[in-house]
């Protein structure tokens, strides 16, 4: 299991090229927000559940222990490396008492946490590489650790913000078109600058 979670710690944290997370971010930022711009009338009625939605909630929380445990087992913690199981004994404890106590919104709560372990990779892929066009992606990935703090932390923050989006129509749209341009942007830049060699153009 050691070996198993090295290799898929070292793959995701060390072997993700900038190329790679744009293009993949691009893909899944047009077909998502297009999807759901075409399937409005379902859609925009469905997120209501969100926040409290237990099956989701369940889905996404199992996803994010599982992903935090492996980080636990396979991260350098340099001189901490005794704590760590500390960390190891903590996350089963946090992920039993999150699931069956603290359940309450527990939607919100673990696309919370889930966002706040995917913007890592993110970010690492991102770091200190010399297109400018980069800040894309760190955008973003900054963007869903704020949300996930407040979706954690304050898990009726993501019902407030479903009911401002319900409330008019146009600003699901203007959401959903938002996310799709962002999305086109993101993707033209690791076509054309992220697999380039160095260049100050972009």
């Amino acid at each position: 299991m050691k070996e198993l979670s090295d290799g898929i710690y070292h793959w995701i944290y060390r072997g993700l090229s900038l190329q790679a997370v744009g293009l993949t971010l691009g893909v899944l930022l047009i077909v998502g927000h297009l999807l759901a711009l075409l399937k409005q009338d379902k859609i925009l009625p469905w997120l209501s559940t969100v926040p409290r939605s237990m099956n989701m909630g369940t889905f996404f929380l199992t996803v994010s222990f599982l992903w935090a445990l492996m980080v636990a087992t396979s991260m350098d913690l340099g001189e901490f490396h005794q704590a760590r199981w500390l960390a190891q004994f903590a996350l089963p404890l946090f992920y039993i008492g999150t699931l069956f106590i603290a359940n309450d919104y527990l939607g919100a709560r673990a696309l919370g946490c889930f966002l706040l372990l995917v913007a890592c990779p993110v970010l690492d892929a991102a770091f200190l590489k010399p297109p400018q066009s980069r800040l894309l992606l760190s955008a973003l990935a900054y963007g869903w650790i704020v949300a996930g703090l407040f979706w954690v932390g304050m898990p009726f923050t993501l019902r407030d913000q479903i009911a401002w989006l319900q409330a008019k129509p146009t600003r699901y749209r203007a959401v959903c078109l938002g996310g799709l341009g962002y999305g086109i942007l993101v993707l033209a830049a690791a076509l054309l600058y992220y697999g380039a060699p160095p260049s100050p153009a972009l």
